[in-house]
């Protein structure tokens, strides 16, 4: 294991998923809310595991010459990241006597967090670029122990974020849930959602 190289990765991985995107974004608001946000830091750190792995280990040149399948992650994304938006401003301007409580939050269940954290990683077009073709292109030039120090690193990065993400909004729990505090973070949500919606649009109709 080479410990410098490992350093390397765990930089560099940081550096691509520290950046606030929609990943981000949902965590810090299942964290905020106290709902299932370790399962939630659990699912996107495994997704950016695989997608990782996948990249540094060969799969990213693969993706990278697939525009059929970029096109259609990216018309997916921009779907997603529509309804997310609409959403945020639909939380955003409820009135406290239709907000809902934190047992009818609860009683959603795991499940639609589970797909919420599935759609927002797979639905990501971002996280391919990122993940899967540029950190495959710098991981896929170590060759053997030092790649998979490479690796190691850049997927302890995605851990220890969303971790630390989660944890720390949930701590912080009761301050951002205040109404003016939820209020302006869902509004910023909702900017951020449809920001990207539009530049992904964008890129797709300059190709």
């Amino acid at each position: 294991m080479n410990f410098w190289v490992l350093l390397q990765g765990f930089g560099l991985g940081a550096t691509m998923i520290i950046p606030i995107g929609a990943q981000n974004a949902y965590v810090l608001n299942q964290g905020i809310k106290r709902h299932h946000h370790l399962t939630t830091a659990t699912i996107c750190s495994v997704l950016d595991m695989l997608f990782i792995s996948l990249g540094i280990f060969g799969g990213g040149a693969i993706l990278s010459q697939n525009e059929l399948l970029l096109t259609l992650v990216t018309l997916g994304g921009i779907a997603f990241l529509t309804v997310y938006g609409l959403l945020s401003l639909k939380s955003a301007f409820k009135t406290p006597a239709t907000s809902e409580s934190k047992s009818e939050v609860l009683a959603r269940g795991r499940r639609t967090v589970v797909l919420g954290a599935l759609a927002v990683t797979v639905l990501n077009p971002h996280l391919y670029l990122d993940t899967v073709v540029i950190l495959g292109s710098i991981g896929g030039q170590f060759e053997g122990n030092d790649r998979v120090s490479f690796a190691i690193g850049t997927v302890l990065a995605s851990f220890v974020w969303f971790y630390s993400l989660s944890l720390g909004a949930a701590k912080l729990g009761p301050t951002l849930s205040k109404p003016k505090v939820k209020k302006g973070i869902d509004i910023g949500i909702a900017t951020m959602m449809f920001a990207i919606a539009i530049a992904l649009a964008h890129q797709l109709m300059s190709k």
